[in-house]
């Protein structure tokens, strides 16, 4: 068994609980539809649905795939969490490092700090303040 294509939204929370779609290919055939769901316990691997009516008229979602065997499941889901790990570590790695790239220079910034401002000219001797409570306008 093997988790292909495992996609997740481009912002948190974009599909609600769902955290990730995928497939899953076994045996020479593939799967489609998977979800990874964020429920009361954990993560867990919602199977393929559709939506059809049931006998008294009403909307339900029925899967399409069932898997007969608890191990079968469990190694589904598990296999699945950890792609899903590998996926979101990549990804936080990626953003780890734009964010460690050096920032790029803009002088505007830089004469907008003060930095710029030459210290030789300002007398540090004097005992009179730069600026006094009557300068401010308020």
């Amino acid at each position: 068994m093997k988790i292909k294509n495992m996609r997740q939204p481009n912002e948190e929370g974009q599909w609600g609980k769902v955290k990730a779609f995928f497939d899953v290919e076994n045996s020479g055939f593939e799967m489609k539809g998977f979800r990874l769901v964020e429920g009361i316990n954990g993560l867990f691997v919602s199977m393929p649905s559709r939506k059809g009516t049931d006998e008294n008229g009403n909307d339900k979602w029925f899967d399409t795939i069932w898997i007969e065997s608890r191990d079968v499941r469990e190694q589904l889901n598990t296999l699945a969490l950890a792609e899903y790990n590998n996926t979101e570590s990549a990804n936080s790695d990626m953003m780890q490092s734009n964010q460690n790239s050096e920032p790029i220079s803009n002088p505007a910034e830089e004469a907008a700090t003060g930095d710029n401002i030459k210290s030789d000219n300002i007398n540090s001797e004097s005992s009179t303040p730069a600026f006094s409570d009557e300068d401010i306008p308020f």
